[in-house]
C-alpha cells in the first residue's frame, strides 16, 4: 500500500543506470549461475557440463557504477582471499515461469558488466563443512555492476556469440573469454532458472565467470568489459 507507514525507516529500493536513459532499472533479486565456463569448472576441481545450479546474492551488495567512472569497494572483513570474477549480467524485464529456451530473449530487458566479488578462503571452509557459502558470496558490496544497456541497442553492435568479456588488474589481463563459452547459454539459463522460481520484471543473472579468477588486495585497480557494454572500473579501498 502506498499509504502505508512503517515502524522503522523503509530500506530504499536498489536500482542501476540505464544507458542513454534517465529512468533507472529497478532491482528485485540477484540470481548467479555457479561454474558456467568449463575452464573455470577445472580450476575450481570440477569437469563436465554438470546441471546448471544457483545461487542468490541481496539486492544491497550491488554497487552501481556509472559509465565512464570508477567506483570503489572496501576490502571485506573476514577474509585473507577476496576473489574477482567478472561476468555478464542479464537484466529481466518480463516475468515468467517455465519460460522455453526458444521465448527467453523475449523476457530480456538488457544487460551489464558485473562482478562477483567472493571471500573465497570462506566459501571453501564451508563448502568443507558441507555448508550454505553466503557468507563467501553474499556480503556487503559484493556485487559491483555497470549501467544496464537495453538487448535492442546491444544487439546492433555486437551479438552475444562474438561478444569478449576480460578483466585487468592493475592493467595486467586476468580473466579473458566469449559469451560463446559459456556451458548454460542465455535461453537454456533462464529455462532452468524459472522452472524452479517464477522470474519477474527487475531480476538479475549474474551468468557465471570464466577461468583465471585470483586474488585482489587494497589499492588494485579493476577494469572489466563485455564487446558492446560500458566497462566497469573498480577501485579496492
Amino acid at each position: 500500500m502506498s499509504s502505508a507507514e512503517f515502524v522503522i525507516p523503509a530500506p530504499l529500493p536498489m536500482s542501476l543506470p540505464v544507458l542513454g536513459e534517465t529512468k533507472r532499472f529497478p532491482v528485485r533479486r540477484v540470481f548467479c549461475v555457479g561454474r558456467n565456463y568449463e575452464e573455470h569448472a577445472k580450476e575450481m576441481g570440477f569437469t563436465g557440463r554438470e546441471p546448471p545450479f544457483f545461487f542468490m546474492k541481496p539486492a544491497d551488495t550491488l554497487v552501481p557504477i556509472e559509465a565512464g567512472h570508477q567506483g570503489t569497494m572496501d576490502y571485506p572483513t573476514l577474509t585473507q582471499n577476496l576473489h574477482h570474477e567478472i561476468e555478464w549480467v542479464v537484466a529481466v524485464g518480463v516475468g515468467g515461469k517455465n519460460i522455453s529456451a526458444a521465448q527467453a530473449p523475449a523476457h530480456v530487458y538488457g544487460y551489464a558488466v558485473g562482478l562477483d566479488m567472493t571471500r573465497r578462503d570462506l566459501q571453501n571452509d564451508m563448502k568443507k563443512q558441507g555448508r550454505p557459502w553466503e557468507i563467501g558470496k553474499s556480503f556487503e558490496q559484493s556485487a559491483p555492476i555497470g549501467p544496464v544497456v537495453p538487448a535492442a541497442q546491444w544487439a546492433q553492435s555486437v551479438g552475444q556469440n562474438d561478444a569478449a568479456i576480460w578483466l585487468k588488474v592493475n592493467g595486467e589481463t586476468r580473466q579473458t573469454s566469449h559469451i560463446s563459452q559459456l556451458i548454460w547459454n542465455l535461453g537454456e539459463i533462464l529455462e532452468h532458472l524459472s522452472a524452479a522460481w517464477e522470474l519477474a520484471p527487475g531480476d538479475l543473472i549474474f551468468t557465471g565467470t570464466p577461468a583465471g579468477v585470483a586474488a585482489v588486495k587494497s589499492g588494485d585497480v579493476l577494469a572489466g568489459g563485455i564487446d558492446g557494454l560500458p566497462e566497469l572500473n573498480l577501485k579496492i579501498v
